[in-house]
This record gives structure tokens, sequence and C-alpha cells, in this order.
């Protein structure tokens, strides 16, 4: 298997882009940092405007790309570099969208989830399901989002969550990864104490699942902190716990999150 992986590698054309840092307060400016970002994307794939494989009008479409377009030229941003890049390499694209969640929960916390549904049902319908160039798409989150908003026009994506068996052991390190990165590093003795703080995690039916950015911090410094709970923000939770029926206050009042 990863010999076919290792023969795969490096031959599909790919974009890749994280929305992890559009945390606005107000539309306008979340609608401005996203049309920056693909942009941005635009501008690191110049060489397709002199390769003289894009017609006439797709170079037209390609020069309107700016952080002040309009809705029809951003939605139709990815699909149209995805099509650029199969006429390029002759090979179907491979997306990847990391926290494709992150503008929502500060629309929903600020109050302009409207506007950015809109906005984002739009641009993933384009990109993700009416795009003949795309090969596979994968994106992560932290939040699943229901197919009533921005995924109602997307009606085949396979989701996968903490509860799947697919992937299980893909979302972390295994205890055989742990012990085997302790032994590299002349750590094995301190392997129980590893477990005490970073081992709990559970994916599917593994419920021993590290933290990769804990056992990567342990690894670099050689001492034990909460890591983890200095790279995400709890507000969302904060927010629906503060304005949550009866049910759910009783239910954060009974149970806690063991942050590893």
């Amino acid at each position: 298997m990863e010999e076919t992986y290792q023969k795969l590698q490096g031959t599909f054309p790919v974009i890749s882009l994280s929305f992890a840092n559009v945390k606005e307060s107000d539309y306008p400016s979340a609608r401005r940092k996203i049309c920056q970002m693909l942009t941005d994307l635009y501008t690191d794939h110049t060489f397709l405007l002199d390769s003289s494989i894009l017609p006439k009008r797709d170079q037209e479409f390609f020069q309107k790309i700016s952080p002040d377009m309009d809705d029809l030229y951003a939605s139709l941003a990815l699909h149209h570099l995805s099509k650029y890049l199969n006429l390029y390499y002759k090979k179907k694209v491979i997306i990847l969208l990391d926290e494709y969640d992150t503008p929502m929960q500060e629309a929903y916390m600020n109050g302009y989830w409207g506007k950015l549904t809109g906005f984002i049902r739009n641009l993933f319908n384009a990109t993700f399901k009416t795009n003949p160039c795309l090969e596979r798409a994968i994106m992560t989150g932290i939040t699943r989002v229901s197919r009533e908003s921005v995924f109602s026009d997307l009606n085949h994506p396979e989701v996968v969550t903490t509860t799947s068996e697919k992937y299980e052991d893909a979302f972390g390190f295994t205890q055989q990864e742990v012990s085997e990165a302790l032994k590299e590093y002349g750590l094995s003795e301190k392997e129980e104490d590893v477990t005490y703080w970073y081992d709990g995690f559970t994916f599917g039916r593994r419920t021993d699942i590290y933290n990769p950015w804990s056992i990567l911090n342990y690894l670099d410094k050689g001492r034990f902190s909460a890591y983890w709970a200095n790279t995400s923000s709890n507000e969302l939770i904060g927010r629906l716990i503060r304005t949550g029926n009866r049910k759910i206050l009783q239910v954060s009042n009974t149970r806690y999150i063991h942050c590893k």
C-alpha cells in the first residue's frame, strides 16, 4: 500500500488553503480576507498566464481575481483555477481546505452568519460539486456544520467524525508510534507519564490515540505541559452553554472536558 501511495505522491496538482486566520468581527472584513487568500493563490500560479495554454477569455478572468472582486468571480475562483491546472498538467486537481469552519464560527459569534453562509455556499458549490476538474477534496474542521447551511448544495460529501471507524488511527499518534518516538529520543522511562498526560482520545473504536501537537512539543521540550489547551478557542462552546436551554445547562453541569 505504501508503495502505491509513493507512486502517486507528487503526480497531481494540488490547491491548498486554510481559513484558520479568517477571524474577523464583521462580514465585509471576512469576505475580503477570503478574497485576498484566493488572490494569493492566483498570484502563486501566474506561470499559467505565461504558458500560453489559457484562452483569452480565461486570461481575462484570471486577471480579474483581486481582494475587491465581486461575488461571481469569488465563487468561481477555485473552480476556474482547477480548470487551468488541469489544462497545464493534464490531470485533475486535489483540493485541501483546512479549518473551513473558522470563519463560520466567527460569523455566528459576531452576528453575520446569514451573509457569510450565502457567500460560502456559492463558493463551495462551484468548487466541490460542479467542478469537473476535481479529482478529490478534503475539508477539515472541528465543527460539523449542518447540511441545511453551507452544505445544502453538497449532497455527496463523506463525513468522517470522531465516532467514525474509517481513518480512526489517522487523527493522532497510536500507542505504538508514541512508544517508538520516546525510544528514539531516549525517553522510554517516561512512557507511563506521557500516557497520563496525553493519552485517552477516542476515534471510532480506538481509545489509545495521542494528540500529535502535545507529543511533538514534549519530545522537543522534554517537559510536560497542556500544550493543546492553548491552541484553540472555546468561545463558541461557552456561548452555546450560556444561551442554551435547560437540557444543555444540565449536561454542562454534570460533565467536564478533559483537555490533553
